[in-house]
């Protein structure tokens, strides 16, 4: 009987740190990385439930890297879902070799993020007629500054005659500097009816451009 304790002293855990001790769940136990590559080849194979359990295991962490970047709840909700649109259409291209599955998919959370944030920042920029383009750093004289200004305004002015459809269609592509395949998924339309109302929207660009 009294060889009892130092059995169960020689089977308990190693020691921990008070944050382990605090947050740490019993019933869940680490998931070895061949369970994650099953999962996202399963995704890749066109499984819903397996994309849904990734999502599951991942959103909490997904969501906090987002929050942290964009700063704005609604945001990051939106950022996320674009986030596992994009593991499900890209699940089948994952390669073991290039990381863990945790790894990759907060990498495209990360990217997502930024893209987002550099899109709500030229669009701001646009609307307040601030977005000016790039120099070789020489100084600009009133005429070229004035010639800046009158094209800020009359691209707003453009951008303002198109329908609300043709106008996020073109504010996905080129602002977030999407091709026509990637702006279709970020607005979940298909990829013909995106470059037409692209298209039809530059049309009409151009004609308020016409001569400049």
């Amino acid at each position: 009987m009294a060889a009892a304790p130092s059995g169960r002293d020689e089977q308990s855990p190693p020691a921990q740190t008070l944050g382990d001790l605090l947050y740490a769940n019993p019933s869940k136990r680490p998931v070895p990385e061949s369970d994650w590559v099953e999962l996202v080849r399963s995704v890749g194979a066109g499984d819903e439930l397996a994309l849904h359990a990734l999502y599951v295991r991942t959103r909490r962490i997904v969501f906090t890297l987002i929050m942290r970047i964009t700063g704005n709840r609604e945001t990051s909700e939106e950022v996320m879902l674009d986030v596992f649109h994009d593991v499900w259409r890209r699940a089948s291209t994952y390669d073991p070799a290039g990381g863990p599955v945790i790894g990759w998919i907060m990498n495209q959370a990360r990217s997502r993020a930024i893209d987002r944030v550099r899109f709500d920042g030229r669009k701001k920029r646009v609307g307040d007629g601030t977005d000016h383009p790039v120099t070789d750093g020489s100084s600009e004289g009133p005429h070229e500054s004035f010639d800046v200004k009158e094209r800020s305004r009359r691209l707003r002015q453009a951008l303002e005659t198109l329908g609300p459809r043709e106008r996020e269609a073109i504010e996905v592509a080129f602002f977030s500097e999407l091709t026509y395949a990637e702006a279709a998924a970020r607005l979940n339309q298909p990829l013909g009816t995106v470059k037409t109302r692209i298209r039809s929207g530059l049309a009409t660009l151009r004609q308020a451009f016409d001569g400049d």
